[in-house]
């Protein structure tokens, strides 16, 4: 009577290591090889491409943002403090997690279309045009809930007793009625072009705040 332990349904480690042997020697296993190593230059390839766009060097390396924008953020405290922690564009503008920074990239897309197109290549048509810039982009931020600013900043772990009355008043309210960052802190890091921004007391001949820009074209 045959043992059982050696019947072809119950084969040897000499007999599995001899049909894994087979399989590596047929095309399909160097098919399968090639496509795995393949998908991990590919990889590789796009997350370096993805980082190398999400750098400070490359965000100004086009003057429209070097000589504007990023010469208004060096006179800021998201530039240079006493703690030496430095936020950077892409910390502001690009969420950290990878399916939000991707939709994002996407958006920042149409911005190389106006780059070609030459729409803020002068001061002169970036100041014309900073208030319909400054409304997109605290549109996109109102509805991301200020999704970049929490890079760095989080009201559930802000110490209220180091902040000064007004800013820990200020926090508090903010948090308990579902505020984001954005709905006071225009203007943090750039020129604040004229908008009113219903703080403070009321003013005697406010400026007139940009409509709102509706959400199918808030890319534009």
């Amino acid at each position: 009577m045959a043992d059982p332990d050696l019947t072809p349904s119950n084969p040897t480690p000499t007999s599995r290591l001899a049909r894994l042997w087979s399989f590596v020697k047929t095309p399909k296993f160097a098919l399968l090889s090639l496509a795995f190593i393949a998908g991990i230059l590919f990889w590789g390839g796009f997350n370096t491409a993805m980082e190398w766009t999400n750098r400070e060097a490359f965000c100004i390396s086009c003057h429209e943002m070097k000589d504007n924008v990023y010469a208004e953020y060096r006179n800021t405290i998201h530039y240079q403090n006493r703690t030496g922690v430095r936020a950077t564009c892409p910390d502001c503008h690009v969420p950290k997690e990878w399916g939000p920074k991707m939709i994002r990239k996407i958006q920042a897309s149409n911005e190389v279309l106006h780059k070609v197109l030459g729409s803020i290549d002068t001061p002169e048509k970036f100041n014309a045009k900073r208030a319909e810039l400054a409304q997109h982009e605290w549109d996109r931020m109102k509805r991301t809930d200020s999704h970049e600013c929490r890079n760095c900043h989080n009201f559930s772990y802000m110490d209220y007793a180091e902040q000064n009355k007004r800013a820990a008043t200020r926090h508090q309210v903010a948090f308990n009625e579902g505020q984001t960052c954005i709905d006071c802190h225009k203007g943090i890091a750039h020129t604040l072009p004229p908008i009113e921004q219903h703080i403070g007391a009321p003013k005697v001949a406010p400026a007139q705040v940009p409509p709102a820009t509706p959400a199918s074209a808030a890319s534009n």
